[in-house]
């Protein structure tokens, strides 16, 4: 051959971590891209060697087409200087060649056929060549890429055209709904493929076509894609065109050898969702916001199938568990300190949205409020947030009536609660039935009983959680973080969905759901102290997660039911103490959990700081008398009534929930004659001063009359000290 005289210049430097004028591997334009006129930078599709394990977030449908061999030794004729024409094609028709191949940077940026180098006097070719195609969303029956094999003649003949075609293949790329990759060894017909033929792959042996070398496989090609419409796994692929069936009621539905009819569609869709914990898990994770947002779906919205509501709730809430529960144990170093799945928080955080046939959102005025919303579990923020999300009627909790019902901002809140009289709550917590062991604790529904055509996913979730059994509940309680989180944010997207953030606490859930929430809580509590000792660090996380859980509760339920749960985890706590091998670890579990329940934004408030006891006062007040509290508060052993504002009582821990359980956790860890360890000290008085330091670098705490309310939640640390 003779050679030709070049000179290639290549530039290697450092990328800048985010670089202007950048073109996606689908040639969109990234921001920023301030000026159209700039040179590009064009971003390579990455195909790395091990699996990468992020999820599609933006739509993405390419498809790379590699040529790679030909062997025509047994071709007659003159056919030595080879090219491959590749097209890809809607249809059999010459005119439905699609212009979806990207060109080259000296042709247009899409062309509708692209040709391979030509090979020189070589009828065994080996090719080098990439063809990029940017495909459609909608692929039907007829798509497929259409191989066109010619001679190039290098002196070419008077009146002879300079290509010669000799050889036609194809690949069909749908074949039972999905998209048809891999690698492809394909025979090459010497004449034009027959109608019809793109339905069928060209292994069928047509009646009156030639074949080079009797039908062999002489024509070796790869086909690879990057798709966020394409799974390429055999069990997500059935899951979501069952789905898709589903949704458009297209039945009867061949799907492969079964046809899906409204008699088996049940069974079908439940036997795939089962089925989803043999995907591959680089699948899984790709496609993941697609899987859990179907999922959801079909326990939001039941299907009706034949004019009969079907419950997949239970079989779409095992498979979302075994499915989180896997991706948490095979991605184990994509945790945070929490042991939460990165994937996982973010999916929950950034893309997890109540489904609604219509979104109907609450009409915009003085009472608006905006997405999306923050809560404890996801993030949590040393400052106060710059707007609150929450804008009541009722101040502090609706949970008591006497309250007054202005609304007003929160700053004004916490100075008229704090400036207020002291509140009666018997009627609230104290008596409430809704404690674990009350008259309204448990009531358990049947999953398989008749619902409305929508669910709410929150009460879906709590009841499936609630009834679930074996592998389906262990693989819950490993992730338990997960799904306490769906329900937080569904249940805060539903109260702003229908209006109801100013509703009182009392009326915005169902007793059911509340019914399902103390069960739930109840049997975690029973889980954490009975399993301690056997899985440690299950149960720690465990312990923390339902901590999260009931932080947030704070914010969205009636408080007084929350406070209920809170009493019912410690009794279950306590219970287990006077059987405990060893105590400490126990201690350390409460303490971690009040630690995260007294982390509230509104901890102050939750306290009733108003509400303090005080001694009772001189039935003659004089100047003497004056004197003598005065003398009896420095001595504190001369007056009890005083004394009594120092000590963790019945009435105090009553008044000041949070604050009393949090004080008598360190009073019981600094006792002298108790089994307290180091570690116990250490993370007890972290709290109380973790609390202290933020009360002080609060900006709403200001004012000195403000700070003197709160330091009252505190006196009885003089004696603990």
């Amino acid at each position: 051959l003779r050679p030709v005289t070049a000179q290639l210049k290549i530039d290697i430097s450092p990328a800048p971590d985010s670089p202007h004028y950048c073109l996606s591997p689908e040639l969109l334009h990234v921001k920023p891209y301030p000026d159209l006129r700039v040179r590009p930078t064009k971003e390579v599709q990455e195909f790395p060697a091990r699996h990468v394990y992020t999820p599609h977030t933006m739509y993405r449908n390419l498809l790379y087409v590699y040529p790679q061999s030909l062997n025509f030794s047994s071709r007659q004729g003159s056919v030595r200087n080879i090219a491959v024409k590749v097209q890809f094609m809607a249809g059999e028709d010459p005119s439905q060649a699609l212009p979806v191949i990207f060109g080259k940077s000296s042709c247009a940026e899409f062309i509708n056929e692209a040709y391979t180098p030509v090979i020189y006097h070589n009828k065994s070719p080996e090719f080098y060549e990439e063809m990029k195609m940017k495909i459609p969303a909608n692929l039907t029956d007829n798509h497929h890429l259409l191989f066109t094999f010619y001679h190039i003649s290098c002196q070419p003949k008077q009146n002879t055209p300079l290509e010669t075609p000799v050889g036609y293949t194809w690949i069909p790329l749908m074949q039972h709904g999905r998209l048809r990759t891999g690698s492809f060894s394909l025979p090459v017909s010497v004449e034009k493929p027959p109608p019809s033929y793109s339905v069928l792959t060209p292994d069928v042996q047509l009646p009156g076509m030639k074949w080079v070398d009797n039908h062999k496989g002489v024509f070796n090609v790869e086909v690879t894609s990057t798709s966020s419409v394409h799974t390429q796994d055999p069990h997500l692929d059935k899951f979501f065109t069952l789905v898709y069936v589903l949704e458009e009621y297209s039945f009867p539905f061949r799907l492969k050898d079964v046809i899906i009819t409204e008699a088996n569609m049940e069974v079908e869709l439940k036997g795939s969702m089962a089925a989803l914990k043999g995907a591959q898990l680089d699948t899984c994770v790709r496609f993941l916001h697609q899987l859990l947002n179907k999922l959801i779906q079909l326990i939001v919205y039941p299907p009706v199938i034949a004019g009969q509501i079907v419950n997949l709730g239970r079989a779409a809430f095992e498979a979302m568990a075994l499915l989180v529960n896997q991706i948490h144990k095979n991605l184990e170093g994509n945790q945070d300190q929490h042991g939460r799945n990165s994937l996982l928080a973010s999916y929950i955080h950034y893309v997890f949205r109540l489904p609604t046939a219509e979104p109907a959102l609450p009409p915009t005025g003085a009472h608006s409020y905006e997405l999306p919303m923050q809560y404890a579990t996801l993030s949590r923020a040393t400052g106060r947030p710059s707007s609150l999300h929450l804008s009541r009627s009722k101040s502090i909790s609706n949970s008591n009536p006497d309250l007054a019902s202005t609304p007003v901002s929160p700053d004004e809140e916490v100075q008229r609660i704090i400036g207020s009289k002291g509140i009666d709550r018997s009627h609230s917590w104290v008596n409430s039935d809704y404690a674990p062991g009350g008259s309204r604790s448990v009531l358990r529904r049947n999953p398989n009983s008749s619902c409305e055509l929508k669910q709410l996913l929150h009460e879906e979730l709590a009841l499936q959680w609630v009834v679930s059994t074996s592998t389906v509940r262990e693989a819950a309680l490993h992730q338990a973080w997960f799904f306490f989180q769906l329900m937080t944010k569904s249940m805060a997207h539903h109260l702003f969905l229908t209006s109801k953030l100013e509703a009182p606490r009392r009326q915005r859930f169902p007793d059911r759901f509340i019914d399902d929430i103390a069960a739930l809580v109840c049997a975690i509590s029973a889980d954490i102290a009975s399993r301690y000792h056997k899985d440690v660090e299950l149960m720690e996380r465990l312990n923390n997660s339902l901590a999260f859980f009931l932080n947030d509760l704070l914010s969205l339920m009636d408080r007084g039911f929350v406070f209920n749960l809170i009493r019912s985890y410690y009794k279950q706590i306590s219970n287990k103490l006077h059987t405990a091998q060893n105590i400490s670890s126990m201690n350390a579990l409460r303490m971690d959990f009040i630690r995260i329940v007294c982390s509230h934004e509104h901890y102050v408030i939750l306290n009733l700081p108003c509400s303090t006891l005080s001694p009772p006062a001189s039935p003659s007040p004089s100047t003497s008398s004056t004197t003598s509290q005065s003398s009896a508060f420095s001595s504190m052993v001369q007056d009890l009534g005083v004394a009594t504002m120092f000590e963790i009582s019945v009435p105090f821990r009553h008044q000041h929930f949070l604050s009393g359980l949090l004080l008598t956790e360190l009073s019981l860890i600094l006792d002298p004659e108790g089994e307290g360890v180091f570690f116990l000290h250490k993370k007890a008085i972290s709290a109380v001063h973790s609390l202290l330091c933020s009360h002080d670098a609060d900006l709403r705490y200001r004012d000195l009359q403000v700070r003197a309310s709160i330091a009252k939640l505190y006196l009885p640390l003089i004696p603990i000290v």
